[in-house]
């Protein structure tokens, strides 16, 4: 017990008195009372013990997440009593899964939000299954936002679809499925779950979650029309589903990492924050939302357009930003890579993945007649080309042209801007199909041809009659397939409303540009006409790599094949020529999937699931999907090849298979590495899985110079369209020249290697700004150091050598980056004792402060750059479980047994 005495002593009778009333206590022998002289003198030896360098590591990390570890106790999270751990999907997961669906509902619970971004093929649609069932115990009504393509990937889990294929049927999934493209219709039913669009009350649910919510892209926008507000998607999604009606907790996913600037991210944060600059003042600190990501975002350009021969390092722009941009990242994401795995949790390791085999390439003529155009000679016709088809703007009379200009107006963005982007993504379409086969670019010719002469007709009718006629001229659907404009820019291809009158428009000049645009297109028409699948090149190159693989198998008796396209055009030419082949010959079956058309596949299956897309699925990857749990599909045999667009390329584990083609090469090589991750999983059966891509050309600098001239030009409209406070627009031509050079490297390396997002060296991912490693590895350690970590006083150090130390560990290997950096000196990890809540902003771990201080008094880290701390504290300490006594001996001998550490202490105040 505490016995204290408040006594006022002013004679000596009082004296005697008190010292009488110590000598009872100290003389008590009832328990009153305990000598603690050795425990005083325990905890004085604790304090000049010589301590392991690991565990002053784990002391650090102990004091500095306590927030962290008070949160994994504390809030009743996943309450034992709500039933979550007895649930299906819950013990699906994998630990690594299960961390994330707590820290993810931590976040929802205290910030309303969470971004998801673990790298591809970890799992991320049942990381939210579990957070959406959670919820779903809780009561709450949940809206599930996706885009078309992946809509197969959510509906399988709801109950009400009484989908026999559903794994995890116990767990009766309630929530609702729409597509980002229903945000902004107000009509008609949605596919999904036939929701009626014009009654639907998109303000109703408790949470929302986004996959793919990157393609949410764009700034919140509204525009008038026709005396009527219209929203843009971004803003529907805010106004409509976050804003309006009951709270919602928002969650969204998503594995793509930062390209060319930070307003995706921004607008991300947004969402959660419901447009509020400064929602997160209390809980966080940050004073306002918007400047701290103009700020990051100056910081970012500067990253962006370093010298081009400079190599961009993801860690200079870590130095260079402000540490409340860094904490807002940490709070709200959760971003784990395979490496971060690998590395902490004892149930995975290396050896959990498949080997990636080096990357085969192939680059093919069209034509085996070698009679068509090369590819470089089809993109200088198309680029000579007007389209004017799509370009009613240059031919508007004079005197009408005010009307269209103030009608075709968003913000900056005008009428005619938006037919210069359209002309463009068109001009890229005939070129990206091109790329995929002669007979999608073959098609597209014929649509647009088509488009031409249905448009001179209603020209002509409109001359015989001089009816008053009105033209939409944005019909872009029947030359490019819905599911494909809903990957392009939103703002261009929502805009159908504006009509031209026929009588404003110059018909002479415009028959005479469509006239000239058709005999143009024709030319091209009629040569690909003549390149049939007997002649064509590239069909007949996939045809000998199927029989090789299928002859010599990478991993024994292995035929399992997934063939990759853009486009659904050429997957069903594929299809068409493929099955019988493959069927005849080797005696496979075969399945055609994509987004917008019928599934079909040659395998016998009972009638109503021929044309099912996860059954297809199920019977290609029976082990992956468990199809001995599903006893009214076929057992015995299987389907070996499949062929699909990207509606597969997320969100499926399709492991069984070892080899993918990626028949077109799709510009952003991040869905490169989404489709192999179909096959590229944990525990795959096989050991070695191999990607196989077709180039468009062998001169891959010129191919990507060609696409960057393009998209140049279509960023231009981009920006001016969205109206962003973007900096980069000051010189996109420097921005656009450097991108280029990084992302022909990320190509090129795509041909050497398979490498994972977090590994593109341009690109900057949410794994770069959050702490998620180290709260991992202090968890793990605590397992079995938690009293002693709680007990060990404060002021303790652990002396360890730097890389140039004789006793560094020569396992312990180093950059020579790491070596320039890591020099004799302290790190002090400092607590600040007053309220100090003005450093929030400055410090995301207030009140502790990290600081390396070299000994010469270069201070080379501050507390701004935590991660950078933290990753050299865990380099020079790793594997150092025991106090170094030589080094200790050498300290002691300095400092007089630390009596003497003014060194130390100008150090500390430098720091």
């Amino acid at each position: 017990p505490n016995i204290e005495l408040n006594i006022e002593v002013d004679s000596d009778r009082d004296r005697a008195d008190l010292l009488n009333w110590f000598d009872e206590l100290w003389n008590d022998d009832t328990g009153l009372v305990e000598d603690v002289k050795d425990e005083v003198l325990k905890y004085l030896s604790k304090l000049y013990a010589d301590n392991s360098p690991l565990f002053i590591y784990y002391k650090t990390l102990y004091h500095i997440f306590a927030k962290f570890l008070e949160e994994q106790v504390d809030k009743n999270i996943l309450k034992e009593k709500t039933g979550f751990y007895d649930s299906e999907i819950w013990n699906k997961l994998y630990s690594f899964q299960k961390d994330a669906v707590k820290g993810a509902i931590n976040k929802l619970e205290k910030y309303h939000g969470c971004i998801i971004a673990d790298s591809v093929g970890l799992g991320k649609t049942y990381e939210a299954l579990a957070i959406i069932k959670y919820y779903e115990i809780l009561g709450y009504r949940v809206l599930v936002l996706c885009p078309k393509k992946l809509q197969n990937n959510w509906t399988i889990y709801q109950a009400q679809k009484g989908d026999k294929l559903n794994p995890f049927k116990n767990d009766r999934f309630s929530y609702t499925v729409a597509f980002h493209t229903d945000l902004t219709r107000t009509s008609g039913f949605s596919k999904a779950d036939n929701l009626n669009l014009s009654t639907f009350n998109w303000g109703a649910w408790d949470l929302v979650v986004i996959d793919e919510s990157h393609n949410l892209r764009g700034n919140p926008q509204e525009k008038i029309e026709n005396g009527e507000i219209i929203y843009n998607r971004a803003k529907c999604l805010l106004e409509k589903v976050i804003k309006n009606g009951v709270q919602t907790k928002v969650l969204m996913l998503s594995a793509t990492p930062v390209n060319t600037n930070l307003k995706d991210l921004r607008n991300q944060i947004h969402y959660i924050s419901q447009g509020n600059d400064y929602a997160f003042k209390e809980s966080m600190g940050i004073e306002n939302i918007s400047n701290t990501f103009r700020f990051a975002q100056l910081q970012f350009t500067n990253w962006v357009k370093k010298s081009k021969d400079a190599k961009r390092d993801t860690k200079d722009l870590s130095l260079a930003l402000d540490s409340s941009f860094f904490k807002i990242l940490d709070e709200l994401t959760i971003a784990r890579s395979r490496k971060h795995i690998v590395t902490y949790y004892s149930d995975i390791d290396k050896n959990s993945f498949p080997e990636r085999l080096k990357p085969i390439n192939e680059n093919t003529d069209i034509d085996t007649t070698q009679k068509f155009y090369s590819y470089d000679q089809v993109n200088e016709a198309i680029q000579k080309y007007k389209l004017s088809l799509f370009k009613p703007s240059n031919y508007v009379k004079e005197e009408f042209r005010p009307e269209y200009e103030i009608t075709g107006k968003v913000k900056e963005f005008s009428q005619q801007q938006r037919e210069d982007f359209l002309v463009e993504m068109m001009k890229i379409n005939f070129l990206k199909r091109l790329e995929s086969s002669i007979y999608s670019y073959q098609l597209t010719l014929k649509r647009t041809l088509d488009k031409i002469n249905s448009l001179e007709q209603k020209i002509a009718d409109y001359e015989k009659n001089k009816k008053e006629e009105q033209l939409d001229p944005f019909e872009v659907e029947t030359i490019i397939p819905e599911d494909e404009l809903e990957e392009e820019e939103e703002e261009f291809t929502v805009g159908k409303k504006l009509k031209y009158k026929l009588e404003h428009l110059d018909l002479k000049k415009w028959k005479i540009a469509l006239k000239n645009d058709k005999n143009q297109l024709n030319a091209l028409y009629e040569a690909a006409k003549k390149v049939t699948p007997e002649n064509d090149a590239k069909l007949k190159r996939l045809k000998e790599i199927l029989e090789y693989k299928i002859n010599h198998p990478i991993n024994p008796h292995n035929k399992k094949i997934i063939i990759f396209t853009a486009f659904a055009d050429t997957a069903v030419y594929l299809y068409d020529n493929l099955a019988s082949y493959l069927y005849d010959n080797f005696g496979l079956y075969s399945a055609l999937i994509t987004g917008s058309t019928a599934c079909k596949t040659n395998f016998k299956m009972p009638a109503q699931t021929k044309s099912d897309f996860n059954s297809i699925l199920t019977c290609f990857a029976p082990i992956a999907k468990e199809r001995d749990k599903y006893p009214g599909l076929p057992q015995d045999k299987q389907i070996d090849i499949i062929i699909a667009t990207d509606c597969i390329s997320e969100g499926q584990n399709l492991q069984d298979c070892d080899y993918v083609i990626n028949y077109d090469i799709h510009w952003n090589p991040v869905r490169i590495i989404q489709r192999f991750g179909r096959i590229d999983r944990i525990n795959s059966p096989n050991t070695k899985i191999q990607m196989h891509n077709f180039w468009p050309t062998e001169d891959l600098d010129k191919y990507i110079k060609l696409k960057y001239r393009v998209e140049a030009r279509m960023a231009l409209v981009d920006l001016t369209a969205t109206g962003t406070d973007n900096i980069l627009n000051e010189d996109l031509d420097n921005w656009s020249d450097n991108d280029m050079k990084f992302r022909t490297k990320q190509l090129k390396r795509l041909k050497e290697e398979v490498i994972d997002l977090e590994d593109v060296e341009d690109c900057v991912n949410l794994t770069d700004f959050t702490l998620n490693d180290f709260r991992i590895d202090l968890l793990n350690y605590l397992k079995a150091n938690e009293i002693e970590l709680r007990d060990a006083p404060l002021g303790l150090y652990a002396i360890t050598p730097s890389p140039d130390n004789a006793f560094w560990l020569k396992n312990n290997t180093l950059s020579e980056e790491q070596r320039q950096i890591i020099r004799p000196g302290i790190i002090f990890c400092l607590q600040h004792l007053e309220d100090g809540s003005e450093y929030n902003k400055l410090n995301p771990l207030q009140p502790y402060f990290l600081v390396y201080i070299r000994d010469d008094g270069t201070v080379r880290y501050h507390y701004t750059n935590i991660k950078q701390i933290l990753e050299i504290y865990r380099l020079l300490t790793k594997d150092r479980k025991e106090a170094i006594k030589e080094l200790c001996d050498l300290f002691d001998e300095e400092t007089q047994q630390g009596q003497n550490m003014d060194k130390y202490n100008t150090l500390l105040i430098k720091a």
